[in-house]
């Protein structure tokens, strides 16, 4: 089936990704799908507008293992992904009919502002800032920040150990935000996306990087020997997705349909088939309908 994909990413990035990913994303992608009773949805609405269109356009990361990577097919897989896939088989809208759009930290609100997507399912934690110019539904994940340190690092092992040191991560998120707000005594180096940091954390011109202990916990799965996750959790971050600021119907549609996914089973396939490889299972979360 021809379809558009706007998935803006070097060749290059598919050779870091595991293969296993691609298989996982395949039997994962069989659970999600399901047809839908499109003329139920109201008129006028953006169910409507997606079901009748017959497609989706899913703003989500290529560079976070376990919740949306590029795969070797040049396709994103994920937990994240997954989760988009199911919200998609509501609409009664097929996965080879989902329009993947690279999202950074720094550009999920924009995209959803200019309606270059129509969700955003990218490691993104509901705050009320961000609230202020877009909806979310959810959560349908609940993680923490966490530290990532080079193997033989003995100097840091936990948060308490930040003063003087300097501490990567992704501009425009939220674990960006948090060290520069209640760390001052640590120098915050932040890049486009949390997999520019790996090299200078290698390197020794940082020493760690924070974001959330799933992300980092992709990232230690694939470079055991170079890196490791120190200290506990020391924040709480709910994954939302995001949607247009004002669009109640699609939200309620979303927690609806996260919701029924979470009873049915469709939620813990999603995450067994992909961040389960590495995470253990959680319980779903309590969906927040603000």
């Amino acid at each position: 089936m021809m379809r558009s994909r706007t998935i803006l990413v070097a060749a290059a990035a598919a050779a870091l990704v595991l293969a296993g990913c691609g298989d996982d994303d395949n039997t994962a992608s069989e659970t999600t799908t399901t047809s839908a009773d499109t003329s139920a949805f109201p008129e006028g609405s953006t169910m409507a507008r997606l079901a009748d269109a017959g497609t989706i356009t899913v703003g989500t990361k290529f560079d976070q293992p376990l919740f949306g990577l590029v795969g070797p097919d040049g396709e994103p897989v994920g937990f994240d992904v997954e989760v988009a896939k199911i919200i998609a088989g509501e609409l009664g809208i097929d996965p080879d009919d989902i329009t993947w759009k690279e999202t950074v930290s720094q550009n999920r609100e924009a995209f959803i502002q200019d309606d270059q997507v129509d969700i955003v399912v990218a490691t993104y934690t509901i705050n009320d800032k961000r609230k202020e110019v877009i909806d979310f539904a959810g959560p349908y994940y609940i993680a923490g920040q966490s530290l990532m340190v080079r193997a033989d690092e003995e100097s840091i092992a936990s948060s308490d150990d930040l003063a003087g040191k300097t501490v990567c991560s992704a501009e425009g998120s939220t674990p960006a935000k948090n060290i520069e707000d209640n760390f001052p005594d640590t120098t915050l180096q932040v890049f486009a996306q949390y997999t520019d940091c790996l090299d200078p954390l290698r390197n020794g011109q940082v020493d760690a990087v924070t974001t959330d202990n799933v992300i980092l916990a992709g990232y230690v799965s694939e470079n055991p020997d170079d890196f490791k996750i120190v200290g506990e959790q020391f924040t709480e971050e709910p994954y939302g997705i995001g949607l247009k600021l004002g669009d109640e119907e699609f939200r309620t549609f979303i927690n609806d349909t996260l919701e029924a996914s979470f009873e049915d089973g469709r939620w813990a396939t999603a995450w067994e088939e992909t961040a389960g490889s590495v995470l253990p299972t959680p319980d779903p979360p309590t969906v927040n309908r603000y």
